[in-house]
């Protein structure tokens, strides 16, 4: 009798253990994850003198001496860099990347085609903009992932102080789908500190502006659209720029429906940034986005990380700007770096049925 039932409770665990490993290999959780990045990429310059651009000064006879060999070493370290960012969560890295201090097309088809991006398929949704120094905003993709069903300029209006025209880098907005699902990208370079942070602040507000009204008008048909905003915003997290016009707040918990979320403002608040001036860090390569994003329960793609992505062998190691980024001048001598900005990413997840 006691032999039957130390066989029956034998055989009871046994039939436990192996229902309740079924019910968690059941219960697992797969997932998609899609990457969307933004980088600076400082002064990308082709060596040819376009007449109607201020670029004499990255050409082989221009003050940087800006020569084939140097623009090829600057392909060779950018992709260095983008081919790197986030194949710890996933082989194919970007699925999307904005980017910013390009001169044209030709300098981005020539990046992607390098050794290192090639195969990874990139595509490019770009424009020329107004811009006086001839630089404008371009947006990467892998149609693995996206695939783009609408794309415009934005015209940034801006003035002098005598009422002539000032221009500056267009907005980039695309709409598309990631995964499946509809998303609306902006790419932004808003207006530099030339001249002091308050007295250009002005004209960051108006580039600000100009993709929060067109946000406005998206989510005043679908309060739930996802939308990202990403950029030099030349402006950090807490600016009036991004915390007033954009209305991006670092918490969650007060992102209101059809609202932003800026994931960067803690980064910020830690000392953390993207790029470093007389000693202290600006963040202002910021990916900033929409309520649509924040549900973890949902069926579709949902926000779950946002990463700077800095490595030793991206900053100078010695001289005044240790431990800033390797930047590619310093002042007209070439440095050989990769840019004066690190790159950010975030994180999204989509669970698989």
């Amino acid at each position: 009798m006691l032999k039957h039932l130390g066989f029956l409770l034998l055989f009871s665990l046994l039939f436990n253990t192996l229902t309740g490993a079924q019910d968690n290999k059941k219960s697992e959780k797969k997932f998609q994850v899609a990457l969307i990045g933004f980088y600076n990429l400082e002064n990308f310059y082709d060596t040819i003198n376009d007449p109607g651009k201020n670029d004499e000064e990255f050409l082989p006879e221009g003050a940087n001496h800006y020569t084939g060999s140097v623009y090829l070493d600057k392909i060779g370290k950018l992709s260095d860099v983008i081919s790197q960012i986030g194949t710890d969560i996933t082989p194919d890295g970007l699925a999307i990347m904005g980017c910013a201090e390009i001169e044209n097309d030709t300098v981005l088809n020539d990046l992607v085609h390098s050794s290192k991006l090639d195969k990874r398929g990139y595509k490019i949704v770009h424009y020329n903009s107004p811009d006086i120094r001839g630089v404008d905003v371009g947006l990467l993709y892998s149609p693995k992932y996206f695939t783009p069903k609408f794309s415009e300029p934005l015209f940034v209006p801006l003035f002098e102080a005598d009422g002539a025209p000032r221009f500056t880098r267009d907005v980039l907005y695309v709409e598309g789908l990631l995964l499946g699902e509809p998303v609306y990208i902006f790419v932004n370079h808003w207006p530099s500190r030339r001249g002091g942070e308050e007295a250009s602040a002005p004209a960051r507000a108006i580039a600000a502006g100009v993709s929060k009204h067109k946000i406005d008008s998206i989510t005043k048909i679908n309060p739930d659209a996802k939308i990202v905003l990403m950029g030099d915003l030349n402006d950090d997290p807490v600016s009036p720029s991004v915390a007033k016009v954009i209305g991006a707040t670092g918490a969650k918990e007060s992102v209101k429906k059809g609202g932003m979320f800026n994931p960067w403002t803690t980064y910020f608040k830690q000392g953390i940034g993207t790029l470093a001036y007389q000693d202290s860090w600006n963040l202002f390569d910021q990916i900033i986005i929409s309520s649509g994003w924040l549900d973890k329960n949902q069926s579709g793609l949902f926000f779950k990380d946002a990463r700077i992505f800095s490595k030793p062998w991206m900053m100078q190691q010695e001289g005044r700007y240790k431990g800033y980024p390797k930047r590619t001048y310093d002042f007209n001598r070439y440095m050989g770096g990769y840019s004066d900005h690190f790159p950010t990413y975030t994180i999204f997840y989509k669970q698989m049925k």
